[in-house]
């Protein structure tokens, strides 16, 4: 039996799906329009796995003999955030959008909030995350009030100086939020934003952040790797995505290269089953604030990191790395962006070279990993396993 190392690099989507012009999307391309602002950059080991070789994929030129497969997926489920795409790629679809609050949130959950917490409330609308606080962290200091905001996508926000408020009561915070947005009113995520700074134009989130995710509505492939009494290592906010349902172990990093180094640590270590990393960066830090020189960097960060992976992993070990969603950095607004994602595979026992087209859904992913665990496949998704194995 092989083991899956399992790859997000969160939001490098590669193109507009059919029907991103639904979710205002129209000529977003994350990967391609970086390329476009900075022809300069350097991602010669994600070339030689076979990203410029993808359907689609004009912007960056492929080369002749790649050593991975390649292909790209679409997206099934109606949305285009971080917990839809990854409920999607283990098997499980969402069907109905997260419910988004588009105004900021009701009066009465703001009441209920602030009545449960002891803490009043400032800001209660969609904004950027650093935005918010240039307009309203010092008021948080000097107020001991909480800052609460959402954003296109289905969360509830809440952003405290770690100085002012500890981190234990933020996350606290953050469960009685969870609490309150749930039925007519749940949200995907309640995420905790602690940030640091002097004042106004100091002000940095930490790396302290966590989410309170809603349970996935079926089964995921993690669930069926875990009942098989084999290893789900979630690396990053991995744990936080799928609220711990399905995973054995887990370790939340600083950023990106933290999530590299912790991948490696694990891939040298004596498990089997699953290694599943999320790469926050590219979207977080970079994405969501429109910065397309951090985003190339980022990519070209990770990029001098792969060959790092690749010499850890065992003969039968398989890589798998891919996207959750789109965030083009050069599109209006801040927010994700409705994208086909790059899927890229790599191993000793993988072939070499091959085109997998396009996949109907993120879900194939998830389906292939359960097949190559022999375990039980998911509800969604048909697995490309036969079509890879040498």
């Amino acid at each position: 039996m092989s083991r899956v190392i399992w790859v997000i690099i969160d939001s490098v989507g590669i193109g507009a799906l059919p029907d991103s012009k639904k979710f205002g999307d129209e000529g977003v391309n994350t990967l391609g329009n970086i390329v476009k602002v900075h022809n300069d950059i350097k991602i010669p080991n994600l070339l030689n796995l076979g990203i410029g070789n993808i359907d689609g994929v004009n912007f960056i030129e492929g080369i002749n003999n790649p050593i991975g497969t390649f292909g790209k997926c679409s997206e099934v489920s109606q949305g285009k955030d971080t917990t839809t795409g990854h409920w999607e790629m283990t098997g499980v679809l969402v069907e109905t959008p997260f419910k988004t609050f588009e105004n900021g949130f009701p009066k009465e959950i703001i009441d209920e909030f602030e009545k449960k917490t002891g803490r009043k409330v400032v800001g209660n609308k969609p904004a950027s995350g650093t935005a918010i606080l240039d307009e309203y962290g010092e008021h948080q200091m000097k107020t001991g009030d909480v800052i609460v905001y959402t954003s296109a996508d289905s969360v509830f926000q809440i952003a405290a100086h770690e100085e002012i408020i500890p981190l234990d009561e933020l996350y606290k915070m953050c469960e009685i939020a969870r609490e309150i947005m749930m039925g007519d009113n749940a949200v995907a995520r309640v995420i905790a934003r602690p940030y640091v700074g002097e004042g106004t134009g100091t002000f940095t989130r930490t790396s302290n952040r966590r989410d309170y995710s809603l349970n996935p509505f079926e089964p995921t492939v993690l669930d069926n790797i875990k009942e098989a009494g084999l290893d789900v290592i979630g690396v990053g906010k991995i744990e936080d995505i799928f609220n711990g349902q399905g995973i054995t172990e887990a370790i939340h990093t600083k950023d990106n290269m933290d999530g590299v180094d912790e991948t490696i640590n694990y891939i040298k270590k004596d498990n089997k089953g699953l290694i599943f990393t999320n790469l926050v960066d590219f979207d977080s830090k970079y994405g969501h604030r429109r910065d397309t020189k951090g985003y190339k960097e980022a990519l070209e960060e990770f990029d001098a990191r792969i060959p790092e992976i690749i010499d850890a992993m065992n003969d039968d070990d398989i890589l798998i790395i891919n996207a959750d969603h789109g965030n083009d950095p050069t599109y209006k607004g801040t927010d994700h962006t409705r994208e086909y994602i790059p899927l890229l595979v790599y191993g000793k026992t993988i072939k070499e070279g091959l085109n997998l087209g396009i996949r109907n859904s993120f879900a194939d992913i998830g389906a292939t990993v359960a097949e190559i665990l022999n375990i039980e496949a998911p509800k969604n998704g048909q697995s490309f396993k036969k079509d890879i194995i040498k």
